[in-house]
């Protein structure tokens, strides 16, 4: 078990489920921590049956978000559950969870009953609309396509004339999850001076928001609220998707240097003297008789033309990539993006790597997406339990062993 990522030696129990927390527990147990996943005995992480696409019967969605983690599966309903989880948290660094706000206070292990049983204990909770605030948001349920519509992303999102739409990728959850990364690292960091931990209090409303950025201070400073603009830019022209010949591209030309850059390879000098065009500010008051122009020109050779001859201009630009295309990318491959492990199951899978590059301490992809169980016995006698007790509570349904158990 033991890594060179820099997390190497650090204990996360981690109670979440879905997208959002298991994308988090993930990223650390990429970086050496040792994620114990808890489960529930009856089927664990919901993403176990979320498909298709399976492989011999194992979701692809749970094995996108679930390596480097050991499973145990605990009914935390009943006594002994509870007493299993205590010992599990006695001395934990992380607890992560992402029940609805209260869920856990009722079965007992709220924050500030586990800071009193283990202050160093950092607590991180996930949820759609934070544990603060009013109340009646704080208790609401959020789904990525909520919290995405709620969070103001669909509606400049999407052609001007056309419906509101959501970004692909789940974007919301995954935020979140990036975002109590980032948390936990950050109270890990001000635990070395305090030797105290503290909760860290994740909403993926607030995640959204937040991704705003300067579209948000163009409202809050103007009250005008940016229209939907499809692929280009409130602010910058040109800056959007373009057709080729063959496909699409995207370009952007964020200065007045790049912009007579762009003329020149684009071989439109016209364009430079047209005074509807010589301003940045000109050309976004100008810019669906600037892009149709553009389109005009871009029509006459193919996206790998266009793509060369703008990057040795030094104008960015690519192509506008399918996943099968992004997916064998060789500077993905490259850069260990891609990688495989071997599944108990599944056979042979293939995920996407971790986006954190550390020279010294890389971290790594040591255990494939857990099954169900997997690690119930050997994680319950690292705690101290007796085989007597593993089997009786495995008897009785507290626990849920899987056969074949590894450590």
């Amino acid at each position: 078990m033991l890594s060179n990522g820099p997390l190497d030696g650090l204990k996360v129990v981690d109670l979440s489920r879905v997208l959002a927390g298991p994308f988090c527990s993930m990223n650390l147990g990429d970086m050496g921590a040792d994620v114990i996943k808890v489960e529930r005995p009856d089927g664990g992480d919901d993403t176990r049956r979320f498909g298709p696409p399976f492989i011999n019967d194992v979701s692809t969605y749970y094995l996108a978000i679930n390596r480097n983690k050991r499973s145990v599966a605990i009914d935390l309903k009943s006594k002994d559950g509870k007493e299993i989880l205590w010992s599990l948290l006695s001395d934990a660094d992380v607890l992560l969870e992402n029940f609805r706000p209260g869920t856990l206070d009722r079965l007992g292990f709220d924050y500030e009953t586990c800071k009193k049983k283990n202050p160093k204990l950092i607590y991180c909770s996930i949820s759609a609309f934070g544990h603060s605030g009013d109340p009646e948001w704080s208790r609401r349920p959020g789904y990525d396509l909520i919290l995405q519509g709620m969070g103001g992303i669909p509606s400049i999102t999407g052609v001007p004339d056309g419906p509101p739409s959501k970004v692909g990728a789940s974007i919301a959850d995954v935020v979140a999850g990036m975002n109590s990364f980032t948390g936990i690292l950050l109270a890990l960091i001000a635990r070395t001076k305090t030797g105290l931990g503290q909760k860290v209090d994740t909403s993926m409303f607030d995640g959204q928001v937040s991704l705003l950025t300067y579209l948000a201070t163009a409202f809050l400073n103007t009250d005008k609220v940016p229209p939907r603009l499809g692929n280009r830019h409130l602010s910058i022209a040109p800056y959007s998707t373009y057709e080729a010949s063959d496909g699409w591209l995207n370009i952007a030309v964020a200065n007045e240097k790049l912009w007579g850059l762009f003329c020149r390879t684009l071989d439109r000098l016209d364009l430079m003297d047209d005074p509807r065009f010589q301003t940045n500010q000109a050309r976004v008051a100008h810019v669906e008789l600037l892009d149709s122009e553009i389109n005009v020109a871009l029509g006459k050779n193919a996206v790998s033309f266009w793509v060369e001859r703008f990057t040795e201009a030094g104008i960015p630009a690519g192509p506008v990539l399918t996943l099968d295309k992004v997916l064998t990318h060789a500077q993905l491959q490259a850069r260990g993006m891609l990688p495989h492990m071997q599944h108990p199951r599944a056979g042979q899978i293939k995920l996407t790597g971790t986006p954190h590059f550390l020279t010294g301490t890389p971290g790594g992809f040591r255990l494939p997406p857990p099954e169900l169980g997997e690690h119930s016995r050997r994680i319950l006698e690292e705690h101290g339990w007796s085989s007597t007790h593993i089997d009786n509570w495995m008897s009785r349904g507290v626990i849920y062993c899987s056969d074949g158990a590894t450590p």
